[in-house]
């Protein structure tokens, strides 16, 4: 096994966009562990003094803000061996945070409430990575549990450059509070070497995420990037150490949830080896849906399942 560390600097960074056209910043030997440093958020996101800031941050903000919005991704990662068909096994071994602060953002035609404030409204969130807590502004201190809003492969080739706005097949912007350090994310792979990026620090959000921000912040991952060639996925989906996740992202959460629903029926199938009635019975009496997010245009649905329930004892 190799190891490598990836820096956040204006050479690995891209803003904004996901693009099957664009170059990695490093190749890796399939199972290879690699750090990844990321930053998050454009100069109207900066805290005052006191504080500290990533200097590649503001190397970023310097170099230019893209005319689009969008997240800052650090990326991407090449891994040998990996073709369109494949499948791309991310394990999540460790998150931490890179800064002492995290900020949070609500304003007018944003969020899961878009009329409802008219108002822009931008918080500094103090971050203590010792004690494991943020400080909100009326004094209530909120547990970490930090994670990647943002992890993707390449999309289809022919989809050119899109937004990391919208979670789609690729992964992206899935904002899953469950993709915690210890979790495993699975995305089809599109194009040759696969392509991760990430981004999108978040150190503590809620399921839904619903002013349209977390406590954005920058997060330094270390991940086991693995190809499998024997697995069929033609969607995202996860695990954790207790439970099996399903996903589904589109415009319309009924969509979500027929998306999220039907591919945990075939993962209960398949391996607990009973009918797709049966699966479907077990799903309505055992399975938790949960909203992932409201915010990102195309909303987001996960469906999880207790692994004691259905893998062979």
């Amino acid at each position: 096994m190799t190891y490598q560390a990836l820096s956040a600097s204006l050479e690995t960074c891209h803003w904004g966009f996901f693009d099957a056209t664009l170059a990695p910043v490093v190749t890796i030997a399939s199972g290879s562990e690699i750090t990844i440093d990321t930053i998050s958020g454009g100069p109207q996101n900066l805290p005052g003094e006191g504080f500290h800031i990533p200097p590649e941050l503001l190397d970023l903000h310097a170099a230019g803000v893209p005319a689009m919005p969008g997240h800052i991704l650090t990326g991407p990662v090449a891994v040998e061996g990996a073709l369109p068909g494949d499948v791309l096994q991310v394990d999540i071994l460790d998150v931490s945070l890179r800064q002492d602060w995290g900020f949070n953002y609500l304003g007018p035609l944003k969020g899961t409430l878009p009329d409802d404030f008219p108002n822009h409204h931008h918080t500094i969130i103090p971050l203590d990575a010792k004690r494991g807590v943020a400080t909100l502004p009326w004094g209530l201190e909120l547990d970490l549990a930090p994670f990647f809003g943002v992890m993707g492969v390449a999309p289809p080739p022919t989809w050119g450059r899109i937004s990391t706005i919208e979670p789609r097949v690729h992964g992206g912007n899935i904002d899953n509070k469950e993709l915690v350090a210890g979790t495993t994310l699975y995305l089809p792979v599109f194009a040759e070497g696969a392509l991760f990026s990430c981004g999108d620090g978040h150190g503590a959000q809620g399921d839904g995420e619903v002013c349209v921000t977390a406590i954005e912040t920058a997060l330094q991952g270390k991940f086991r990037l693995t190809v499998l060639k024997n697995k069929e996925l033609t969607y995202p989906q996860a695990e954790t150490k207790t439970h099996y996740i399903t996903m589904g992202m589109a415009a319309d959460l009924e969509r979500c949830v027929e998306r999220a629903l039907r591919d945990m029926i075939d993962l209960v199938s398949e391996r607990a080896g009973i009918s797709r009635e049966e699966a479907y019975m077990l799903c309505s009496l055992a399975g938790d849906l949960r909203i992932t997010q409201t915010v990102n245009r195309e909303k987001g649905v996960h469906m999880m399942m207790a692994k004691n329930l259905i893998d062979a004892r």
